[in-house]
């Protein structure tokens, strides 16, 4: 579910429930109801199952300049492909490994298959005579972080996105 400012700005995705709870309390309405048209039911109420809720007042959220960097974050930005070998990423891996300095960051990290992970250990790309796949670089955009939790975002989200999604 897509959680909308009262400005029709997105917030972020989120679960159902939470978005039932909202929307039962009177904090927000539903904007667009699921495509497939499914109810919630409970013992007095029927709900349909909202695709974009709007929240009633106004939230003020903080500027981030920076996307933080998480695990989802990182499987999402490399496909959950391999860098090294582009098979199915399980973990993640720091090119530069951490013992030997490497930060901790979206330069830095990418996602990596169990095989790779443990055959590179705290080796070098050129030690193994390895090359990565793509450069990794840190992710933009204003609605990156949701495209993150949405997963395959549902196309009634385009047009409060401004993105093709």
């Amino acid at each position: 579910m897509l959680l909308l400012n009262a400005t029709y700005e997105p917030l972020t995705a989120l679960s159902l429930r939470r978005a039932v709870v909202l929307v039962m309390c009177g904090k927000a309405e539903v904007v667009h109801g699921d495509p497939a048209g499914l109810t919630v039911h409970a013992a007095t109420v029927s709900l349909p199952v909202p695709s974009v809720i709007r929240l009633s007042t106004y939230v003020r959220v903080p500027y981030r300049a920076q996307v933080p960097l998480t695990r989802a974050g990182l499987m999402h930005r490399d496909r959950y492909r391999c860098a090294y070998c582009g098979g199915r990423a399980e973990t993640i891996d720091h090119v530069i490994p951490r013992s030997r300095g490497g930060p901790h960051s979206w330069q830095n990290c990418v996602a990596c298959c169990a095989k790779c992970n443990h055959r590179k250990a705290d080796k070098l790309l050129s030690e193994l005579g390895w090359q990565l796949r793509v450069v990794p670089t840190a992710p933009h955009g204003p609605h990156w972080r949701l495209l993150v939790h949405s997963g395959e975002a549902d196309p009634l989200w385009r047009p409060y996105l401004g993105v093709a999604v």
